[in-house]
């Protein structure tokens, strides 16, 4: 799966020391390709995501996961997600008193705020979970502050100094300036980009969905060609086909669909040869529907580590990706006026986003990298443990 919280999980099970991790999770088509690169780390069930959500296969999953605690002596559970993996997790810890920690991103608190709020089945069991964990994890601030009330609100005041941030990252090995892109530009025909005689690209690594704020973007696009008339603006990222028919539909009453490109999915291995593409990395997240938030945004750090310079919607836990004044520029979420200004600032100072660009790197160098986070997260697996 892609997405931030997929990656988070790789990377863990990629970086802990051998034989140390069992990863319990559903069946999935790809399963035997991904799974190799984990040196026999994966435990799949016999059923898919979907029938893990039903009581018979939650009570089949929480019997393996059992089974498995018991087998290997597990110290601790990382659990992915408060539901449904938080089942399992809660059925380990009250028969083998195995501690768990639970990770919370945002939209998933969001969510359960929803349905406790509707139902006093989901309540219990919210409560139940979040209740019985020895460690939260919070992925930034804004969604530490949306634990404390979701804690609060069921009745978990206390639960509130179990609760830790740890801000992801991403591989700056693998996300560095100065990938070729030769192939991916003739693949992907677009036109050579960052300057010099050629289009500046700015580009959005994001899924087509309505938080993502590409339709602000592209409302800010009309200003930025107005000062900057060779800008292209590229989009990366899957979505609905109606989606994506409005975001076309948008581009083309603004007069811009000419400079925009929808990429599609673009593959792990190609991001960042596409990042080095571009002169600004624009994400424009904000809140959005029910659930529709950014909890920390993997994207803005990998654009950093290729050496982007960023501007970014001051919304959920953007701020906690984005060193405002440092790495780049953190503006109002729907503003399209406020994008416009602060991507014109960059494109018309070439030093200033270079020294920004080289601020990203370096911030992903000594802090936002997998290295780091599974170091927070040994440390805090170490002290519930000893406790």
């Amino acid at each position: 799966m892609g997405g931030g919280i997929a990656r988070l999980h790789g990377e863990l099970a990629r970086r802990y020391p051998r034989g140390e991790l069992i990863v319990s999770t559903p069946q999935d088509r790809d399963a035997a390709d991904v799974d190799a690169q984990f040196n026999g780390a994966v435990d799949r069930l016999p059923v898919d995501r979907r029938r893990t959500k039903s009581l018979p296969g939650l009570l089949l999953w929480s019997r393996r996961a059992a089974s498995l605690a018991r087998q290997h002596r597990m110290r601790f559970v990382y659990c992915g997600n408060v539901k449904p993996a938080g089942y399992p997790a809660r059925w380990v810890y009250e028969r083998t008193k195995t501690p768990y920690c639970i990770f919370l991103y945002g939209a998933d608190l969001l969510s359960e705020q929803h349905k406790y709020h509707h139902s006093r089945l989901k309540r219990r069991s919210s409560r139940a979970i979040l209740g019985g964990a020895a460690a939260l994890v919070a992925i930034s601030n804004w969604t530490r502050d949306l634990a404390l009330t979701v804690l609060g609100e069921l009745g978990l005041d206390g639960h509130g100094q179990r609760l830790r941030v740890v801000h992801l990252g991403t591989d700056p090995v693998r996300f560095r300036p100065g990938v070729d892109a030769t192939e991916l530009r003739r693949r992907l025909e677009l036109p050579h980009g960052s300057g010099k005689n050629g289009a500046r690209w700015l580009l959005t690594v994001a899924r087509l969905e309505p938080h993502k704020g590409v339709d602000t973007m592209l409302q800010a696009l009309p200003a930025i060609l107005a000062r900057a008339p060779d800008v292209r603006y590229a989009v990366a990222g899957a979505g609905t086909a109606a989606e994506r028919e409005k975001l076309e539909q948008l581009a083309g009453r603004l007069g811009v669909a000419g400079r925009v490109s929808f990429l599609g999915d673009v593959s792990e291995r190609d991001l960042p040869a596409l990042y080095g593409q571009a002169a600004v990395y624009v994400g424009a997240s904000r809140r959005a529907e029910r659930i529709g938030v950014e909890g920390f945004g993997i994207s803005l750090v990998e654009a950093s580590a290729c050496g982007l310079p960023v501007v970014a919607g001051n919304s959920g836990g953007v701020p906690d990706a984005v060193r405002e004044g440092e790495t780049g520029f953190l503006v109002p979420a729907e503003d399209p006026a406020a994008f416009a200004d602060a991507i014109c600032r960059l494109l018309a100072d070439a030093e200033l986003a270079k020294r920004m660009g080289a601020a990203g790197r370096r911030a992903v160098e000594t802090y936002y990298n997998w290295d780091r986070v599974v170091r927070d997260l040994r440390a805090i697996e170490a002290e519930v443990v000893a406790r």
